[in-house]
């Protein structure tokens, strides 16, 4: 390991902030030798992660996750523990940016010493999370990071990624009561471990009431995912700051028992064997579409099943055929 590398591993265990953006820019890098060192990197670091609790918060487009992030954040920073937030921007199918405009979204929260917040490209990754978020978590652990937000993109069918991240699923609802749940996805609310129901102040107060047994009712027709836990219902107005001690007292008893029930422990594995089959997955995608070998092929069968010529299904075996035939080569 290249004395460079060591030092910005030691920096980071020391929790200098500069040194874990660098880390996390060189683990994001998509050039072959940053990934290489990125690997370094994280298998010196390996040893000093696990310690933190990691939420994923989830929700409808104007549920104000930014919002309820950063009240969530000063609230847990005022107990004296130290808060990172990964905030995942989706990116633009058409131009490929992303806005990367959390820091502005939670200004309050990026002036607190006690907090980190990193914006990340999704880079269009199914789930709403960038692909390289589960290393970038473990740097912020490294780092002595308490707690770790991951914020997604927001609630989609492919959105359960994320609970692949994370110990704790939170998910963020308006005050719509059972006219929204309709518009839920059932599999992202088998996935909550913790439903808020949010901007519960004003008029929209008993509105926020009703939404909480609807939700609750909701609930109780779902099988619970851990024999230890069952979901709960919440409201809170982060706007007001009401309402976000108990979701933070909720989630100090969620690790608690599910970490002296060894659930926790069993997930964490299950998501590090799981995220290693989805690196697999990224990268021979990577590789088919860089292959020299299959470029001209790809272009060739795309182009006689738009015209009817051939079968979707016979072009892919035709294109894994014969990028297995090259992969030796490749893959030296």
């Amino acid at each position: 390991m290249q004395s460079e590398l060591i030092e910005l591993s030691a920096k980071i265990r020391n929790g200098d902030r500069r040194a874990l953006a660098r880390g996390i820019t060189l683990v994001e890098s998509t050039h072959p030798d940053h990934r290489e060192k990125a690997d370094q990197l994280i298998q010196s670091l390996l040893p000093y992660t696990g310690n933190a609790i990691r939420i994923g918060i989830s929700g409808v487009p104007g549920v104000g996750k930014s919002t309820f992030i950063e009240a969530f954040g000063l609230h847990v920073t005022g107990k004296n523990r130290k808060v990172a937030v990964l905030a995942v921007d989706p990116t633009s199918p058409k131009s490929g940016g992303s806005i990367l405009g959390d820091k502005t979204r939670m200004e309050e929260l990026s002036k607190s010493s006690d907090a980190f917040i990193r914006p990340s490209p999704s880079g269009g990754t199914l789930g709403g999370v960038a692909r390289r978020t589960r290393e970038v978590l473990l740097l912020c652990e490294a780092a002595k990071f308490d707690v770790v937000l991951v914020e997604t993109v927001g609630v989609g069918q492919s959105e359960t990624a994320v609970a692949d991240l994370v110990d704790m699923f939170i998910l963020l609802l308006t005050p719509g009561g059972g006219d929204e749940l309709q518009g839920i996805k059932k599999g992202i609310v088998e996935l909550a471990d913790l439903i808020v129901v949010n901007k519960a102040d004003g008029d929209l107060a008993p509105a926020a009431d009703r939404a909480m047994r609807d939700y609750s009712a909701a609930l109780h027709l779902l099988r619970p995912d851990s024999e230890s836990w069952t979901p709960k219902v919440l409201k809170a107005s982060a706007l007001k700051e009401t309402g976000i001690s108990e979701v933070w007292e909720t989630t100090c008893t969620f690790r608690e028992t599910q970490s002296e029930a060894g659930i926790m422990q069993r997930r964490r594995e299950q998501q590090a064997n799981s995220w290693m089959w989805n690196e697999i997955n990224e990268t021979l995608l990577s590789r088919l579409h860089a292959s020299k070998d299959v470029s001209s092929l790809i272009l060739d069968l795309g182009e006689a099943v738009k015209r009817g010529e051939t079968t979707p299904s016979s072009a892919a075996r035709q294109i894994l055929s014969g990028f297995s035939a090259g992969t030796p080569k490749n893959f030296q």
